[in-house]
C-alpha cells in the first residue's frame, strides 16, 4: 500500500516536514510505503478554467509538477497534505497545486484516504484544516482524523519538535489512516467500490 505525502511548505526541512516525518515513522511500522514530495517552493500557477483537461488533453494544460505528481496520486491509496498557516489559510502555492491536481486528473478518487497536517505559530489552524479537507470531501475520499485537529505548533525552524501533543497527534493520525486504508483495501476485495450514480449537476441560475 502507498501513501503520497505533499509538503506544501516553502521550507523543505521546516516544521511541516517534522510533522510529516512523524507520520512516516508510523507508516513504516505499519508496512505502508510513503513518499514525501515538496512543492511549496515551486513556481506553480493557478487554474485558468480553460477546460483543456476535460475537453482535449486529459491532464492540465500547464505541464509542470502537477502533471508529474498526478500519476503518483493515482497509484496511491492515501494522500497526506501538509501546510503551514498563512493568514488563516494554507500556503497559496499549495492551494494552486491542489486545485489543478484534483480538477485535472480524470481518475476516480473514491475511497482514497485523505489527511491534512497543519502547522502554525498559534492560530488559523482550524480554518486551514477545513480548507484542505474540502478537497477530499468533494472527491469521495474518507478523511482520516486523530485525537485532536491534525495540527502541530511551531514558528522558528525546528520548534515543532518540542510540541509533544502535536507530535502524538501526527502519530495517531498515521495509525488511524493506516487502519482506514487497510480496511478499505480489504473491503474493496470483498465488496467492491460503492455504486456510482450518474451525476446530476444543478445550477442555481438557469
Amino acid at each position: 500500500m502507498k501513501v503520497l505525502i505533499i509538503n506544501g511548505s516553502p521550507r523543505p526541512r521546516g516544521n511541516t516536514k517534522i510533522a510529516l516525518d512523524e507520520m512516516v515513522k508510523i507508516f513504516d511500522q505499519e508496512g505502508i510505503e510513503s513518499e514525501i514530495v515538496h512543492i511549496g517552493n515551486k513556481d506553480i500557477r493557478g487554474c485558468i478554467a480553460c477546460m483543456s483537461c476535460k475537453t482535449k488533453l486529459g491532464h492540465c494544460v500547464f505541464d509542470d509538477c502537477v502533471n508529474e505528481i498526478s500519476q503518483k496520486f493515482e497509484e496511491a491509496d492515501g494522500l497526506v497534505v501538509g501546510t503551514p498557516v498563512y493568514y488563516g489559510s494554507a500556503n497559496a502555492t499549495l492551494i494552486a497545486f491542489l486545485t489543478r491536481l484534483f480538477y485535472s486528473t480524470p481518475f476516480d478518487k473514491t475511497m482514497k484516504v485523505g489527511a491534512s497536517a497543519v502547522v502554525a505559530r498559534r492560530g488559523g489552524i482550524s480554518s486551514t484544516y477545513d480548507e484542505i479537507n474540502k478537497f477530499f470531501a468533494i472527491s469521495g475520499m474518507p478523511i482520516a482524523s486523530s485525537q485532536y485537529w491534525n495540527s502541530i505548533h511551531g514558528r522558528e525552524m525546528g520548534e515543532a519538535s518540542q510540541d509533544e501533543e502535536g507530535l502524538q497527534t501526527m502519530r495517531v493520525l498515521a495509525r488511524n489512516m493506516s487502519f482506514l486504508m487497510k480496511c478499505i483495501h480489504d473491503g474493496k476485495e470483498k465488496y467492491g467500490l460503492p455504486e456510482k450514480e450518474e451525476f446530476h449537476r444543478t445550477n442555481f441560475i438557469r
